[in-house]
């Protein structure tokens, strides 16, 4: 380690949360203090677009307002420190927090300590100290760029999208991609046509064995091209089908040929960010960012029995698949004692699919292989767990042998009374090692295709066989899958958008601005998101152009290796966008919220038509003319609903109504008598108070609701409940002077009466006292 400036002070270690700084201080021991920095201490103003776009677009950066405490608090422990160490995660994100705070703290360049580890363990964390190196100026320039890029798109396209599309809420430069791949996939959806197609299949014997053989129609006499492709039309319709039916009925069956052959199922690569988001979300049901807190506090570390806690993980943003020789060679010795020689491949090395992977980085992995699931399970909570034992046994399976399969395909020739010959293919599959297999097999997309697992019984060449059922299947071509957030993920990934630390907030954020909705864990387009991402398209192409930003992407990279300039990069996308942000003002026609609304067929009572709009939790009932009537509610059940839902439904409906009223005055007279029966009680602005029915049974209130809101219980009959409901009605009446200022004369006479009543009362106790 380096040694210290300062004789007097510990040195003084800053990670980004309080979990990794318990951690490490129990690595480091006496001589250290490890404090955090609780994330991001530093970003652009936010009273303003925080960049001078005249001044080479420098960016002006203010303290974030609920991080003031703890950069005093590290202020101080800087000036009292021998050394100051600034070991924040090993991404962009990580560096330029470290270059924040040696400009908060007052760091030069030459002094600042970064130390950078991969995982949270104490042979890791020592050998980072013991050689730590200074900032990366290039990755805190790429992280600068990435963040003054999105500040000029967000802070000048939202108050534009704002503007032109009633209820939209912002655009931003990756979301508004990942938002056009759903809608498109709409379009996509409804713009399809299904078209009708038959399959055939045939159900054999051997005439010696009660095994079936499963064998489907693939060339019909006469023709070179597969009946199983729609678009080839050899079964477009029922009348095609049957014929061939038919002809299969009355046929004899003979094996042509028998082909044998073992074919390798290879593992998958241990996980990078994009991977495990895309399992967990198809094997644990988790969202990306459920995936990602969870493993970051496996990261961070974990306090197993009463040992000192260790991180379980390594770094959980990554996109590379790289291991590091110690965990190959824990890996081997694992596999080779726990199942034994033919179960190990050796150390197997893994290509990373992304051109712009950092390969100092290392897969997301544990980081010691003998801590089982088994092991630690105890120690964690149930999503610690399951994601766990996710990464231990990907890990493992990525390091064992190829599992291998016996493939059996067996073509036969159907032979017609009428002499045609149609052919049929049967196939077969069997596990003959299982390889990895033994440890982990992956959960796989609902919409993938699945491997033929049947086995078939023994066949032959030239071996008749009997028919037991011809099978003729009505089917339609089936549209584009929506997304599932896995999908999601695994696209942007393909088309290089976005970055491992990101991929959860893209996804997080077009669901929470309400531009789509989740569905059976499906991706489905808001009428919003369909105006806004409409409107893009039209004014901002670039912005939502999957290739343009992708190159925006690789231009980022570029910048990390400094290849590029930051502040070229910039100018290079500012001018153009900026035109077309000047032309999108004046030209583009606002979308009005009256355009996203859907005929709900109910009335309220004060005969306006209820239409059905969609907020963030789904759809739900309005009134058209909101705000001045702010009626809204859950929508009708449905008839199929117990009697139970359907009358709470009424009942909340009716309730509601009364909002409904004061929008519409002239409403259904059987309305106003509910609503207008006089109470016989006065309010002290002069208003007669109304009789009201609410869930709890009726009670007096102001007609003038909601813009004065007293409310009260019926007026007790019971002379001896009489004072204290009174108490109440001058309390209550307190809330109608603002609508009624004519009554602050008397309130004001009240309250000093009651005023000068309690002195005399306190006056005369402290003499009784006395």
């Amino acid at each position: 380690m380096a040694k210290r400036t300062k004789a007097s002070g510990d040195d003084l270690v800053i990670v980004e949360s309080a979990a990794k700084a318990r951690t490490i201080e129990r690595y480091l021991g006496d001589g250290f203090a490890v404090k955090a920095s609780v994330g991001h201490v530093r970003d652009l103003q936010k009273s303003n677009m925080g960049v001078d776009v005249d001044n080479d677009f420098e960016p002006k950066y203010s303290i974030v307002s609920d991080r003031r405490k703890v950069v005093n608090e590290l202020k101080t422990a800087a000036k009292r420190a021998g050394n100051v160490y600034l070991a924040t995660d090993p991404d962009r994100e990580g560096e330029a927090i470290s270059w924040h705070l040696s400009e908060i703290l007052g760091i030069s360049q030459d002094d600042a300590r970064r130390v950078v580890f991969h995982e949270i363990t104490r042979d890791a964390v020592m050998e980072a100290f013991n050689d730590p190196r200074q900032i990366d100026h290039q990755l805190v320039e790429a992280q600068q760029a990435r963040r003054i890029l999105d500040r000029l798109v967000g802070f000048k396209l939202s108050p534009f999208i704002r503007n032109k599309v009633a209820g939209a809420q912002s655009a931003g430069r990756v979301q508004s991609v990942a938002l056009r791949l759903v809608v498109d996939r709409e379009e996509e959806i409804n713009a399809f046509k299904p078209k009708e197609y038959w399959l055939i299949s045939v159900d054999l014997a051997k005439q010696s064995s009660d095994i079936s053989v499963g064998a489907r129609l693939y060339r019909i006499h006469g023709e070179k091209k597969d009946p199983n492709k729609p678009e080839n039309e050899l079964l477009p319709n029922e009348t095609s089908a049957t014929a061939i039916a038919d002809e299969l009925k009355s046929a004899d069956y003979t094996v042509t040929s028998v082909t044998k052959r073992q074919v390798k199922v290879r593992p998958r690569p241990p996980f990078i960010t994009s991977t495990l988001q895309q399992q967990a979300a198809r094997s644990l049901r988790f969202n990306a960012q459920r995936t990602m807190s969870t493993a970051q506090s496996l990261y961070e570390g974990v306090v197993l029995g009463d040992g000192e806690p260790v991180g379980l993980i390594t770094y959980m943003r990554t996109d590379s698949t790289n291991l590091a020789a110690s965990a190959l060679q824990q890996a081997q010795a694992f596999i080779q004692g726990e199942f034994g020689d033919s179960y190990h491949a050796g150390h197997r090395v893994y290509q990373t699919s992304s051109r712009n992977a950092q390969e100092a980085h290392e897969a997301i992995r544990p980081t010691s292989i003998s801590n089982t699931p088994d092991r630690v399970s105890r120690f964690l909570s149930q999503d610690q767990r399951r994601l766990y034992e996710l990464i231990w046994q990907r890990m493992v399976a990525s390091q064992m042998a190829d599992g291998i399969d016996e493939r059996t395909r067996a073509d036969i020739d159907a032979v017609t009374t009428n002499g045609k010959t149609h052919k049929l293919r049967a196939t077969g599959s069997v596990t003959v090692f299982d390889g990895f297999r033994k440890l982990y097999i992956e959960t796989r997309d609902e919409d993938s295709e699945s491997d033929d697992a049947r086995r078939l019984p023994p066949l032959f060449d030239d071996e008749s066989l009997n028919l037991l059922k011809v099978n003729s299947d009505q089917k339609f071509t089936q549209p584009p899958p929506r997304f599932t957030e896995a999908n999601l993920i695994r696209t942007l990934e393909e088309l290089g958008i976005g970055r491992p630390s990101t991929y959860a907030t893209i996804v997080g954020r077009i669901v929470d601005r309400n531009y789509v909705t989740r569905e059976r864990n499906r991706f489905h387009p808001t009428k919003s998101g369909i105006a806004v991402c409409a409107m893009l398209k039209q004014f901002f192409p670039d912005i939502v152009d999957v290739g343009f930003t992708a190159g925006m992407e690789t231009k980022l990279d570029d910048i990390a290796s400094g290849d590029l300039e930051r502040v070229e990069m910039l100018r290079e996308f500012y001018s153009p966008f900026d035109a077309a942000l000047d032309h999108a003002f004046q030209n583009a026609q606002r979308v009005r919220r009256s355009e996203f609304d859907v005929a709900s067929g109910i009335k309220c009572d004060g005969g306006t038509d209820l239409v059905v709009r969609n907020g963030r939790r789904g759809d739900f009932l309005a009134c058209p003319e909101f705000p001045t009537c702010k009626f809204a509610m859950d929508l009708y059940p449905g008839d199929d609903a117990d009697g139970e839902k359907i009358e709470e439904w009424q009942g909340e409906f009716t309730r509601r109504m009364s909002q409904c009223h004061v929008a519409h005055p002239d409403g259904v007279p059987e309305l106003e008598k509910r609503v207008e029966l006089g109470s016989g009680v006065i309010c002290d602005g002069g208003v007669e108070l109304v009789v009201r029915n609410g869930r709890r049974g009726e009670f007096i209130a102001c007609p003038e609701f909601p813009k004065c809101r007293v409310a009260l219980d019926l007026k007790p009959e019971d002379e001896a409940e009489l004072a204290e409901w009174d108490e109440k009605r001058i309390q209550r009446m307190q809330r109608c002077f603002k609508e009624h200022p004519e009554a602050a004369k008397k309130r004001s006479t009240r309250t000093t009466r009651s005023t000068r009543s309690r002195s005399r009362s306190s006056n005369s106790r402290a003499r009784t006292s006395s």
